[in-house]
């Protein structure tokens, strides 16, 4: 068979991709094909950075490569990506590709470090993340990424003053934590606290970025109202414990995401503090709030089941120093990993399966 790009494209459109169940090249993921006598090079421009199919993908189109056209040629597919948004021409957030919330239901389930390493691992894999503290009464974001003492810097854009984002360890950072002593308590109403995450949204020069995840307060407030009606949020993802008491408090969580007047597509359930595991028996698991609660959660509302995080140490540790514990080699960093693939994987689903979100407008 005779070389050419439409012959290429005709063997590549037989491959798919095995998330979205449709053929690279009616996708667009086939681009810049160069054709040279030695070798015939190619972008293959994947749906995200942390894709776990990278691999697969890559092996599946020199397999059919070779099929039709023989295995004495040179074949070079860089593999690259795209993030894919539903989120166009939006007038709030114009370059954010996809607005992720990070709800519990309840408080003291580890969310907030769910978010933190999940945020980090997005950066780790090549994406641009940032990550908004929306617990206004009670912000841990600065002392997880150890920025406690920094402060965001203005600039006037315009008639308009414009906050810069703190950035740690690649990830842009916004918390009431930044703007207010350590010490001292938030004591605000409702208003005043969904007026400052109105600012966070809006005022807060952003950029580009792939994920922006908010970090909502326990509960199901003000704040979370105040989010959808302010933004289109691309999905939601719960963080349960395993023990009936915090599944009966995310279930809340989840359902109201669900609502109609709300609509906002839930990505999974992700299942923290699922096992104990000592750091010198690696291969011992201690299932102490419970086993598979999450899982449970996540087959009843027929959503996908994300992964579970174990509970160790280190985890506890890298909070009060700092250090995010998806950035230390060992068993936490490659459930985050792959807790942070699952989520990438999920969005980008969502985003060729389902219509955008939204703005929700609630009547009082």
């Amino acid at each position: 068979m005779q070389i050419t790009q439409e012959a290429i494209l005709k063997t590549l459109s037989r491959v798919q991709d095995p998330d979205l169940k449709r053929d690279l090249v009616s996708l667009g993921m086939i681009q810049d094909i160069e054709i040279s006598s030695d070798l015939i090079r190619m972008k293959v421009v994947l749906t995200t950075p942390a894709c776990p199919l990278k691999e697969v993908i890559k092996n599946n189109c020199l397999e059919a490569l070779e099929e039709d056209f023989g295995k004495g040629i040179q074949w070079d597919l860089h593999m690259t990506s795209q993030v894919t948004t539903v989120r166009d021409a939006t007038p709030i957030l114009p370059e954010v590709k996809n607005i992720i919330a990070i709800a519990s239901g309840k408080g003291g389930v580890g969310k907030s470090t769910t978010a933190v390493n999940l945020a980090v691992a997005l950066s780790e894999l090549g994406a641009k993340v940032g990550l908004i503290d929306a617990d206004i009464s009670g912000p841990s974001i600065p002392t997880m990424f150890n920025v406690e003492g920094e402060q965001p810097a203005v600039k006037k854009v315009g008639d308009k003053n414009v906050i810069i984002p703190v950035t740690q360890y690649g990830v842009k950072l916004m918390s009431i934590g930044f703007l207010t002593p350590a010490e001292s308590a938030v004591v605000w109403r409702g208003p005043m606290a969904s007026s400052a995450l109105r600012q966070f949204i809006s005022d807060v020069d952003w950029g580009e970025l792939d994920y922006l995840l908010i970090d909502l307060p326990p509960g199901t407030s003000d704040i979370h109202l105040t989010m959808v009606q302010t933004v289109p949020v691309t999905g939601a993802l719960i963080v349960t414990t395993p023990q009936k008491v915090a599944l009966a408090d995310a279930t809340k969580g989840l359902s109201m995401f669900r609502q109609p007047q709300i609509n906002v597509p839930v990505l999974g359930v992700v299942e923290n503090m699922a096992y104990f595991t000592p750091e010198e028996l690696p291969d011992n698991k201690y299932y102490l709030f419970g086993k598979e609660g999450g899982k449970k959660l996540a087959e009843k509302y027929q959503v996908p089941f994300l992964g579970e995080i174990p509970i160790v140490q280190s985890i506890r540790e890298s909070g009060d120093t700092g250090y995010p514990a998806v950035l230390k080699t060992g068993v936490t960093k490659n459930a985050y990993m792959e807790l942070a693939e699952s989520l990438a994987r999920q969005i980008a689903i969502r985003n060729a399966q389902e219509k955008k979100t939204e703005v929700v407008e609630i009547k009082a």
